[in-house]
């Protein structure tokens, strides 16, 4: 079967009906658009890239504004894994391995699948032997399917940037086995400046750049390297005592709430676990704005989690109170001290609420 790459219209068409499938929930009117897309020579990696793959960016952006609920958002990012492996199956695209071999994996704790997945199904178009292992692999599990099988590169996927430390010692480990790591996802910055930082071979921004670099070649890593050479900042320890005191700073900050944030006595038990997990993830991004010595990881998240809790009716200053406690809780650490002084600042460019708020976090 001939195959073509549709124009701009024609693609628009098809996400358009794809985006209805899905909020729809109909997994059988999914795949039919993405089948017959197949079936009238539109080529598989077009179908993947340039349908499937805007689809699934804009429930992430309907979700972040407040018109998916979670549930809808997982029902959806479920219907695509399932399209894709319909795709991935029809006689149309199936494709004899005639290259190398390419190990393509989540770091452990990375559930975000579909830019590996995606990733590996394009490296399956183009001829590669892929091992997908999918999401969370822990690097010990890593390390010994690369013993067992061999890879020529390792694709290591991370798209949530709390995950970078754990992608810091899968790199260093397959690089240990002379395995080059191609490094991919957006926890690694829309620059690839993390990738950079920890040591990676190389970094791409999409499949499709990341198919071109595997077939140009990556080097195989020199040995010796250890964590340490790629962060010496990580020797004053505060990253160590900030995530090592994770649990008594999150009670801290709860135990303060209500004085410093009266609306939160309100709360229900639901909206109190909520909140206690909100509060989690802040000390999990200042941990690894730590890690990374980058201002940015941490104020970056602190803008996104103030839009997203403005988008729910719920003040950007209540988030205000902590930053407060952790202020008071770490003051005589003086990175931490930094990051939590500029994140102050970027709330404050978040107005203030007009009058007296019932909203809560989550």
């Amino acid at each position: 079967m001939s195959t073509h790459t549709l124009a701009a219209p024609g693609m628009r068409g098809l996400q358009d009906r794809l985006w209805s499938a899905v909020t729809d929930r109909d997994e059988h009117a999914a795949a039919s658009v993405v089948l017959t897309a197949l079936d009238d020579g539109v080529d598989a990696e077009s179908v993947l890239l340039d349908v499937i793959a805007p689809v699934q960016a804009r429930v992430g952006t309907e979700w972040a504004a407040n018109r998916l609920s979670v549930a809808q958002e997982h029902a959806a990012s479920a219907i695509a894994e399932r399209v894709i492996a319909a795709l991935a199956h029809h006689p149309a695209v199936r494709t004899a391995p005639r290259l190398g071999r390419v190990t393509v994996a989540c770091v452990d704790q990375e559930w975000h699948v579909l830019p590996a997945r995606l990733l590996a199904e394009i490296l399956t178009l183009r001829g590669w032997r892929v091992d997908f292992l999918g999401a969370q692999v822990p690097t010990p599990h890593l390390i010994g399917h690369l013993h067992s099988n061999g890879a020529d590169v390792v694709a290591l996927s991370s798209s949530i940037p709390t995950r970078l430390p754990t992608a810091h010692a899968a790199i260093t480990a397959c690089q240990a086995v002379g395995v080059p790591v191609l490094a991919g996802g957006a926890a690694f910055g829309p620059d690839g400046r993390h990738a950079r930082r920890l040591g990676a071979d190389a970094w791409e921004p999409d499949a499709r750049s990341a198919a071109r670099r595997i077939a140009d070649g990556i080097a195989v890593p020199a040995a010796g390297r250890q964590q340490i050479d790629d962060l010496p900042h990580l020797g004053d320890q505060e990253y160590t005592l900030v995530v090592r005191s994770r649990p008594q700073l999150v009670r801290e900050v709860l135990a303060q709430l209500e004085t410093r944030f009266p609306a939160s006595a309100a709360y229900t038990e639901e909206q109190r676990e909520h909140t206690a997990q909100d509060v989690a993830h802040v000390v999990d991004y200042l941990g690894v704005a730590l890690y990374m010595d980058d201002d940015e990881l941490f104020t970056d998240f602190l803008a996104w989690t103030a839009g997203i809790l403005e988008a729910r009716r719920v003040p950007a200053a209540s988030l205000r109170p902590v930053l407060d406690v952790l202020g008071a809780e770490l003051k005589d650490f003086p990175r931490t001290t930094r990051l939590l002084g500029r994140a102050r600042t970027v709330l404050d460019a978040f107005p203030a609420p007009a009058g007296p708020t019932t909203g809560a976090f989550g």
